[in-house]
């Protein structure tokens, strides 16, 4: 599992020009899932997200998680996480994990988001065509494998 997680200003999602999902200040999660993805490992990823500190304090230093903060999280299925573009020129896709598995991962992993956070968890739609709008806040963006903080 692969997650690119971006503190922002405000973020949304349109599907078809139309915005099906906003936030304001919170994460912008991109999320995408591999072969041996499963519950468990989700779970784990959930934690980490929930309690990384990368808002800042009053005094400006990143001491501050998405509960101090009371923020926004937009959640969104990114397939492409998991591209290898080591040979060639067009990147595959091989390691992306066959889209059946993969959506009922990624429900899962934003049920286990607002149910870990007790608040809603807005997303995108699952396969479609997305456009994503993001007001990058620092910029400050953290990538997470859960190769490294999950699986030893």
């Amino acid at each position: 599992m692969k997650i690119v997680l971006t503190t922002v200003k405000n973020a949304n999602v349109k599907v078809d020009d139309k915005i099906i999902s906003s936030i304001q200040e919170g994460f912008l999660i991109l999320v995408g899932f591999t072969d041996g993805d499963n519950e468990y490992i989700v779970e784990k990823m959930v934690d980490k997200i929930l309690s990384l500190r990368v808002f800042p304090d009053d005094h400006g230093l990143i001491n501050k998680s998405i509960y101090d903060v009371n923020g926004d999280i937009l959640s969104v299925s990114q397939f492409t996480l998991y591209a290898d573009a080591s040979k060639g020129r067009r990147p595959s896709f091989i390691n992306a994990l066959n889209p059946k598995d993969a959506e009922v991962l990624y429900d899962y992993f934003n049920h286990q988001l607002e149910h870990k956070y007790q608040k809603h968890i807005s997303t995108g739609i699952f396969g479609a065509d997305m456009l994503v709008s993001s007001e990058n806040n620092g910029p400050f963006t953290i990538i997470l494998d859960s190769e490294e903080i999950v699986r030893e």
